[in-house]
């Protein structure tokens, strides 16, 4: 009885002191950009200069976000750049790497992660409802489905738990960032506001697919995964989402495409919204 009760103190106190300390994981997926459909090949299916506009939009999007604007708006400590090993993902996420700006930004570079095959595009599992599927999409979905989840337990995961005892970052000092730009003389940058980026919090940026997006979306929320089909993510879109050192997963943004104007919103080849 006593044991148990110290058991439960001590389980208690570790659940505190991981709310506490803990780094809350941040993961952005990001749709590829329009690309050419027209072609078999993955090396010819390359984006459309439309496609190339919109991973363009959405690098100075990300590249505003790890800057930061203010205190209230501070920077994001943005870690990695992960990307699948289809042309289409790679072009876009080269794109986006180039315009986040950060050849000016005097912060922590971001890494960019070698291309994952695990990432690739598939049909990631059956879906409900639907009609009879020909065996041919039984056969291609059944091959599919082991590598999206591998990816999915791969990269969903909270950050690794805290070892230090819970007064250990009473003195921890912020991290860093200062931002920049080319223009600026010596003195100017001396005196430019630095913001930090808040240590408890790690972004990661992952460039892919449709299908397996909407495949994550519904294993990391604890949805029926069969349900995929159902959700659309537009070209560059952002999905968002937030594991706490609890583990404790939350959506922030679904197919978000607000950094685009309407005239550069497409799903694949549809344009617009009448379709």
């Amino acid at each position: 009885s006593v044991d148990k009760d110290e058991s439960a103190r001590l389980t208690a106190q570790r659940d505190r002191q991981i709310r506490k300390d803990g780094v809350t994981k941040h993961i952005i997926l990001i749709r590829h950009g329009q690309y050419d459909e027209t072609h078999k090949e993955d090396e010819k299916r390359l984006l459309t200069p439309l496609g190339r506009e919109q991973a363009a939009m959405t690098g100075k999007r990300l590249g505003q976000m790890i800057r930061g604007v203010n205190e209230e708006f501070g920077p994001c400590k943005v870690k990695v750049v992960r990307v699948s090993n289809l042309a289409r993902a790679k072009e876009t996420a080269d794109i986006i790497y180039d315009n986040m700006d950060l050849d000016n930004f005097d912060g922590e570079m971001v890494e960019r992660a070698d291309p994952d095959p695990l990432l690739n595009e598939g049909r990631p599992c059956h879906h409900i409802p639907g009609g009879k599927a020909r065996p041919s999409v039984v056969e291609r979905t059944d091959e599919h489905h082991p590598r999206i989840e591998e990816a999915f337990n791969k990269y969903f995961h909270r950050a690794p738990v805290p070892e230090m005892p819970p007064s250990a970052t009473e003195s921890k000092e912020k991290e860093t960032i200062i931002a920049t730009t080319a223009t600026e003389e010596s003195n100017e940058s001396d005196n430019k506001q630095k913001l930090v980026a808040d240590p408890k919090h790690e972004f990661e940026v992952i460039v892919c697919h449709a299908n397996v997006i909407r495949y994550f979306f519904c294993r990391a929320l604890q949805l029926p995964p069969e349900a995929w089909l159902r959700l659309c993510t537009f070209n560059c879109s952002l999905t968002y989402f937030t594991i706490r050192p609890t583990g404790t997963v939350s959506c922030r943004m679904l197919g978000d495409i607000g950094h685009l104007p309407h005239e550069m919103c497409t799903c694949s080849m549809h344009t617009g919204f009448n379709w």
